[in-house]
């Protein structure tokens, strides 16, 4: 659209400076068909006939088709139509300036606000971090330490606390089961004490019986004697 706007220029100001002195010194030639619905101004007829592409390209091709061939073989442009052309060419390039000149202010506040939305990120992303540090870190004793580690630890402690308690389990069925020998072994003891001692009684008694036996039979014959 620049592009084209700038050889529109171009054309313009070279026609604006040699083409109307040649519309105004040389007349159309008689060979030239007459241009229907026409009104003369001056040395120049202006038709009534409308463009209907109102671009700046259609209104320059449109304003080429309607220039006449000079006897030399200039192509003449009538000033009215290079007039009009200029003007929609400056109405053009003020409303292009316009909006660049908005354009780079809505830039500039865009980048002002990408500007201020990074600030707003970075520090987002900063205390989310922080954030992130704390709930991965666990204080114990005064010592920060982090979750894995923190998790490693325990466990051992577990994993050795467990390995300790089947230990003192083991050991203590041990124990269990020889203090259950050893009571079987006492009771086996004591009864078999209390057999012998019963033994024992009953032979004493026996034995008591006997002496008495004896001293009667003993005290019989001293008595006979007398």
């Amino acid at each position: 659209m620049r592009q084209t706007i700038l050889s529109i220029t171009s054309i313009l100001s070279f026609t604006l400076c040699f083409g109307n002195a040649f519309a105004q010194t040389q007349p159309p030639t008689t060979a030239q068909k007459p241009i229907a619905h026409t009104v003369k101004t001056g040395t120049w007829e202006r038709d009534s006939v409308k463009n209907t592409d109102p671009s700046l390209n259609g209104q320059y091709q449109f304003m080429l088709s309607r220039t006449r061939t000079s006897p030399d073989g200039y192509k003449m442009v009538a000033k009215y139509r290079l007039d009009q052309l200029w003007k929609n060419v400056s109405d053009t390039l003020r409303k292009e300036r316009a909006e660049l000149k908005a354009l780079q202010q809505k830039l500039t506040d865009q980048g002002k606000t990408v500007n201020y939305l990074k600030t707003e990120i970075s520090g987002k992303d900063a205390s989310l971090n922080e954030s992130t540090n704390k709930l991965n870190e666990i204080s114990f004793l005064g010592i920060s330490f982090d979750k894995g580690t923190y998790s490693i630890i325990v466990w051992s402690i577990i994993g050795v606390l467990v390995i300790a308690l089947i230990i003192i389990v083991a050991r203590s069925g041990k124990s269990i089961s020889e203090a259950k020998h050893r009571s079987q072994l006492y009771t086996e003891i004591s009864d078999e004490y209390q057999a012998y001692k019963s033994k024992a009684v009953e032979k004493e008694r026996k034995l008591a019986r006997e002496l008495q036996d004896e001293r009667n039979k003993l005290e019989e014959l001293t008595n006979g004697r007398r």
